[in-house]
Order: structure tokens, then C-alpha cells, then sequence
């Protein structure tokens, strides 16, 4: 008996006994001239200072009451645009109905007057069945007032809508929407503002004429600057010199909210010298950043991998009033260390400045530094950080352990890393799917696909039970080093023994290479189990091979698996048809032909690709 089949034979076992995731040189100066008036038209902006005290209020009440409200208008705290932002989207997190309740509030007895990003928020609050009449009321709102939503927002709305088979909803979202792109790109003066200032090579006298003679200034607003500013998006420099001339030219007094959407423009790598500029300038005016804008742009900034932006960003607003979450610091660090060489001088620029600001490290944060130390192979300082967190009370856990699994298997450590499960053991810690997947997928990737698949017998042995993620691992370990009728043979017997469902993908993988190396069998038996599985018919790799190599049984074999009824559909074997003539297997296609069922020999789209049927259909 051959290794293979021994492990296999060994997984058999384990089975029976347990059964059981414009470039910076074409744009232009934005350096112009700020006027005096300009700068005195921000004198008088004020914010609330203690705006975690303002949610702390509310978060700590039984119920929204007339007490409650006199004791938010006693504690003479100021409803900036930045602190409504802050509370409302801490709130959000935690008591969606408080923030709704607090919404109406603030706007409809303090007069506050929301902008298309509190509008946006809310709806993320009232995305549920509970609040549906809430939602489309804020909906109208926006478009009654000239709002938009932003394209983030809409395409978190609508993610939120399909995962929860509310079809209607989207439906009737995405209409709202696309007349909102509509309205904010084709009516009125900004698309004209938008055309002129995109069109033009330079900023000089030319286009300001040109703008000039909009006279949009009777129409200045919050609102026009954040749509103009929206539909330049592309553009941050010109975006940037837009929102300066019209300070200096009209004496437009920009807002929070102004500020707040240039620095969501300039958030990219080609405008970072800007970006810093006006945010410095920003709190200059005695403005911030409101931290649905942070959000935004630091998700950005760690998705373009722009870590050193993002980490100052970080130490910025930890320095404002309107402080990231321990959670957005998780999330900081877990990025840094995901890079290859996680830079280890950001780690601690994080960590120090969560310190700084009065925070005790949580474990998530003494994870993020133990996942950088492990992943850039500091083993000892990785040992000294677990140590450190269990004597602040935090015992390490599967994250832990699979933090230190995953950087020993980088680091080709494969023996000391399947050791950590033991050590887990000892320490009454049950490793986990995750981390045995880890360890796994470690020694897939250093090219050990034996042991991984004796490692996999061995959880299974343990009660442990595989699952779709853990297969995936394997199977596509096993098609880079063995035939992949190995990996078709564990899938098989994860799914009869496990009760394991294959991924789509992992199907799709597994066919394609069966098939290159001319496996037929085996690979209709895998789409007989995606139809089992629900998954959509995969045809293309099929037709493919019946085309140019199957005989017309494997055609027929192929068409019957393809399709839950007693015949697929027409189209099925007209493609297949089609392809076997493109292949110059007229012969065969007739041959085909003759052994299927008379509704498909006589329809017209079959008649029309054989020419005059008559001469050989019976």
C-alpha cells in the first residue's frame, strides 16, 4: 500500500470513529491665496469638547426621557457637526434605537441641521426590518433636501439588503440612488462646474470667467461644494483649487462638513502633501475630523497599503476629541502585521499612542503586537508579549496560539508549529477548525502535503471536524504537488464521511485539473455533486474537453449530469454542438445527434446548426 492510500486509508478511519474564509504631473497649483476675510469668517466656531461625555449620557440611561434631555442641555454641550457624527456613530454600533432617538432629538429640538453624511449614517441605523418606514423617510429626505448618498454607504446598504433576501429593498434603493447620481451629475450648475474645472489645463483667468458666468454663487451651500467635490473625485488637486477659490473669491465660509469632504478627495497617495495641509488648516478653524470620515479614509489607506499614512492618521485623531475605538485600533495593528515584513516601528507608533492616551492595552491590541512579532519571526519577544498578557490577566487563546502557529510555519518551523497544539493541550486550550487550519495550510504551503493530510486524520481523531475552508486548503495543496485524482479522492471521502459541503470554488479547481489531465469520470461525478450541492451547472471546461477529446458517450454522460430534469436545456447541446464543429468533428457531432432525444434532434436551433436535418435524423 502506497503513502496515499495509506493516509487515506488512515482518514477513512478517523472518520468512521468521529463523524462528525490624474497623475500629480497633469493637475495643477492648488496654492492660491487665502484672503483675510476668508480666515475671519472661522472665528467663531465652536464644538463640543466632551462629546465621549455627551455619549456616555445617553448610553448609560434605562430610557430616552425629558430628564435625559435636560441633562444633555444642562451639560452645555455644543452639537457640532463632528460631535453629532461621533455620537451617532457610537451609538450605532451599540444601541441603534438610542441613536435614532437621539437623531430626532438634536434635529428636531436643537435645531441641528444634518448633512448627506448624517443622513447617510442613519440609514446604515435604520437598515433593518424594525425601522423600514424610518429608512425610506430619511430616504426622501435627502432627495427632497438635494442630498446624495455617498457610494460606500450605498453599497454597504445594499450588501446588508442581499444578506438578508430583501430583494425589494434593493431594488427600490438602487433606483433612488441612480437618480440621485443623476440629479448630482446632470442637474443644475454642477455639472458645469464639474465640466469646466476637468476641462481645464490650469487655473488662470480663462476659468474663472468661465465660472464666473454661472453666477452659481446665489447658489453656494454645503451641499453644491460636497456634490462638486464628489464628482471630482478623480481630480483631488483640481478638487482642492476649487474649494479654495470659492473662499476667496465669494468669501464662502466653509464648514466642518466642507473640510470634512475635501479630505475625503485628497485621501490618496498623489495628494498627501495637500491632504495634511488642509488638515492642519482644518483645526487651525478650530474644526476636526469627524470620525465617519476617519473611518473611511483609514480603510482606505490600509486596503492601498498606505500603512505610514494610516498610522499618522491614527496618532492624529487619538489626539482630537473624537478618539478611534480600541476595535479601529485592532483593526490598524491586524493590518500592519498581515504585510509579508510587517513593519515593526508602526506596531509600536500605535500601541504607544493608545498608551499615551490613557488606554490599558486589551487583549486584541496585545494580539496585534504578538501577531507582528510573530509573523517577522521574533520568537522571543513573542514569547516575552504572552507572557506580559497573562499577567494582565488575558490567558492566550486560539487567536494567540494560531498567531504563533502560522509565523512558525512561515518561518519553515513546521515541527515546532504542530508542537503548539500540544502546548495548547497542556494549557487547556482546544485548538480549534482555525488554527488547525493554519497549521495545515502552513505545511501545504512548504510543499508537505503528506504530513498535512496526517495532521488532518489527527484532528479528526481529536473530535475536531473539517470543514469547507479546511478542504479548500488541502485540495488545492494536493493539485500543486499530486494528481488530482488524490485531491478528487478526499474530497469524496470528506463529503460521504465528513458531511463536509465543498466551496463552488473548490468544485470548479478540482474539475478543471481532473479534466487537463483527462480524468472524465471523475470529474462528472464532481458535477453530479455541485448539482447535489445547489451550486450553478459548470459547463465550460466540459464542453472544452467533450469538444476536442470526449467520445459522444462522455457527451451524453456530460448533458445528463448537466441538468436535474430527464434532458438539459436546448442551449446546453447547442453549445456543445457548436464546439464540436468549431473542432472539426462534424462526424461525431452527427453521431451525437443520432442518440439524443427526439424533442432535441427536431428542434430548430439543432436543425438550423446541421443544415437540412432531413438527411439524417430517423
Amino acid at each position: 500500500m502506497n503513502l496515499t492510500k495509506k493516509l487515506l486509508s488512515s482518514l477513512k478511519l478517523a472518520n468512521s470513529v468521529y463523524s462528525t474564509h490624474l497623475s500629480r504631473s497633469n493637475q495643477v497649483n492648488t496654492h492660491l491665496p487665502i484672503c483675510p476675510l476668508f480666515i475671519n469668517l472661522h472665528k467663531n466656531v465652536f464644538f463640543s469638547s466632551k462629546p465621549e461625555h455627551t455619549f456616555n449620557i445617553i448610553l448609560q440611561s434605562e430610557n430616552w426621557s425629558e430628564k435625559l434631555e435636560q441633562e444633555l442641555v444642562n451639560s452645555k454641550a455644543h452639537f457640532s457637526h463632528e460631535s453629532v457624527m461621533y455620537v451617532l456613530k457610537k451609538l450605532s454600533l451599540k444601541e441603534p434605537k438610542k441613536a435614532s432617538t437621539f437623531f430626532n432629538w438634536v434635529v428636531g429640538k436643537q435645531g441641528f441641521e444634518p448633512s448627506s453624511s448624517i443622513y447617510s449614517l442613519m440609514l446604515r441605523v435604520y437598515a433593518n426590518k424594525d425601522s423600514v418606514r424610518q429608512f425610506w423617510y430619511i430616504v426622501h429626505k435627502m432627495k427632497e433636501e438635494g442630498f446624495f448618498i455617498d457610494d460606500q454607504d450605498y453599497l454597504l446598504l445594499v450588501r446588508d439588503f442581499k444578506n438578508s433576501n430583501r430583494v425589494n429593498e434593493v431594488a427600490v434603493l438602487t433606483k433612488f440612488y441612480n437618480a440621485m447620481v443623476v440629479d448630482n451629475v446632470v442637474n443644475g450648475v454642477v455639472e458645469e462646474i464639474v465640466r469646466v474645472v476637468v476641462e481645464s489645463d490650469g487655473w488662470g483667468n480663462g476659468v474663472e470667467k468661465r465660472l464666473n458666468e454661472m453666477k452659481f454663487d446665489e447658489k453656494l451651500s454645503d451641499n453644491l461644494i460636497l456634490r462638486v467635490l464628489k464628482e471630482l473625485r478623480k481630480y483631488p488637486l483640481k478638487a482642492l483649487v476649487f474649494f479654495r477659490w470659492v473662499g476667496e473669491k465669494f468669501g464662502f465660509e466653509h464648514s466642518s462638513v466642507t473640510y470634512n469632504g475635501i479630505l475625503r478627495v485628497l485621501g490618496q497617495e498623489d495628494s498627501m502633501e495637500e491632504f495634511w495641509d488642509v488638515f492642519d488648516e482644518m483645526k487651525s478653524y478650530g474644526y476636526e475630523m469627524d470620525l465617519d470620515t476617519y473611518l473611511k479614509i483609514a480603510r482606505l489607506f490600509q486596503k492601498r497599503k498606505m500603512l505610514k499614512e494610516a498610522v499618522e492618521l491614527y496618532e492624529r485623531m487619538m489626539d482630537s476629541p473624537y478618539k478611534p475605538s480600541v476595535q479601529d485600533c485592532s483593526v490598524l495593528l491586524r493590518t500592519i502585521a498581515g504585510r509579508n515584513s510587517p513593519d515593526l516601528d508602526l506596531v509600536f507608533r500605535v500601541v504607544d499612542k493608545f498608551k499615551e492616551t490613557g488606554n490599558v492595552l486589551s487583549k486584541s491590541v496585545y494580539d496585534g503586537i504578538h501577531r507582528s512579532l510573530t509573523s517577522v519571526g521574533q520568537f522571543d519577544e513573542a514569547e516575552k508579549m504572552m507572557s506580559a498578557m497573562k499577567d494582565a490577566g488575558y490567558e492566550p487563546d486560539n487567536i494567540t496560539y494560531s498567531q504563533l502557529i502560522f509565523g512558525l510555519c512561515k518561518a519553515q518551523r513546521l515541527e515546532d508549529a504542530s508542537k503548539v497544539i500540544e502546548l495548547m493541550e497542556e494549557n487547556g486550550c482546544i485548538p480549534d477548525i482555525k488554527t488547525w487550519t493554519i497549521l495545515i495550510q502552513g505545511h501545504c504551503n512548504a510543499n508537505d502535503v503528506d504530513k498535512a493530510v496526517i495532521l488532518l486524520a489527527n484532528m479528526i481523531e481529536k473530535g475536531c471536524e473539517a470543514d469547507a475552508d479546511l478542504l479548500d486548503v488541502l485540495v488545492n495543496g494536493i493539485l500543486g504537488q499530486k494528481s488530482s485524482v488524490v485531491g478528487y479522492e478526499l474530497l469524496m471521502e470528506m463529503v460521504k464521511t465528513g458531511g463536509v459541503k465543498p466551496w463552488q470554488a473548490t468544485y470548479k479547481n478540482l474539475i478543471q485539473k481532473l479534466l487537463l489531465e483527462k480524468k472524465f469520470d471523475e470529474s462528472v461525478e464532481l458535477l453530479k455533486l455541485m448539482k447535489k450541492d445547489n451550486y450553478p451547472p459548470f459547463s465550460e471546461p466540459f464542453v472544452e474537453y467533450v469538444s476536442k477529446y470526449g467520445t459522444v458517450d462522455n457527451a451524453l454522460r456530460f448533458l445528463k449530469a448537466l441538468s436535474f430534469k430527464e434532458s438539459p436545456a436546448v442551449s446546453a447541446y447547442q453549445n456543445v454542438f457548436q464546439s464540436m464543429f468549431n473542432e472539426g468533428r462534424e462526424f461525431e457531432a452527427k453521431d451525437l445527434l443520432f442518440k439524443c432525444p427526439p424533442h432535441i434532434r427536431k428542434h430548430k436551433a439543432i436543425t438550423s446548426l446541421f443544415g437540412s436535418v432531413q438527411s439524417f435524423v430517423v
